[in-house]
């Protein structure tokens, strides 16, 4: 079943995510998509809303295409996608191009989104993690385990829709998965909203603004 948009997939989240009510829980988005989505949970979850800043790395040429992603921080994660390296045909020089690049994307969000804001403490904590929807995995793999790497007490993934391949491939990444739809045909996220509009950087910054009360940031 279509949702609506953003915020109504992530209300319809939150209702099955009501068991970490009182946990003291960290919500984090992968932006841009999956900021709306997480708001509605951090405010029915009463949590902090923070962000996860990771980055597809396409495909030259073809850039919805992930060939791995890469999140940052002191020392940057990536992931590869080896399947695609080698259908495409991508060259190691290649691939670290793109990556730089993504690199240096994230530089450019972190400072356009969270300024000078600290970090969020993840360890000891249920972390969830929450983007619009999943297709090939490669970024929200990618965040799992930069997040994972902080020993949270426990990495909830959370998402309104995801082809179910993926799902299955990312059990071992998250202790707990919440995952309202998925569909064994899976074409593209946006296929499963009926507004799929981009979320605009100044939608982003204005949904933080909302929540400063509540957390610091996080890379």
């Amino acid at each position: 079943m279509p949702f609506n948009d953003r915020a109504a997939a992530g209300r319809r989240l939150a209702e099955a995510l009501a068991r970490y009510r009182g946990q003291a829980p960290a919500v984090l988005a992968l932006p841009r998509g999956g900021v709306p989505v997480a708001a509605e949970v951090a405010r029915a979850l009463r949590a902090p809303l923070d962000l996860i800043l990771v980055r597809k790395i396409g495909v030259p040429r073809q850039a919805e295409l992930a060939m791995g992603a890469v999140a940052n921080g002191q020392n940057p994660v990536v992931v590869r996608n080896e399947d695609i390296i080698r259908y495409g045909g991508i060259s190691e020089a290649e691939f670290e191009a793109v990556r730089d690049m993504e690199l240096g994307e994230i530089e450019r969000r972190r400072r356009q989104y969270l300024g000078g804001r600290a970090r969020i403490a993840v360890s000891g904590r249920a972390v969830i993690v929450i983007d619009d929807g999943i297709a090939t995995g490669a970024s929200m793999r990618t965040a799992l385990r930069a997040l994972r790497s902080q020993q949270p007490r426990e990495l909830v993934l959370a998402v309104p829709v995801a082809a179910k391949d993926t799902i299955a491939e990312l059990r071992g990444e998250a202790d707990t998965i919440v995952c309202l739809e998925t569909p064994a045909w899976f074409e593209a996220v946006g296929a499963f909203y009926r507004d799929f509009r981009q979320v605009t950087d100044a939608e982003v910054i204005a949904i933080l603004a909302q929540h400063t009360g509540d957390s610091p940031s996080i890379e």
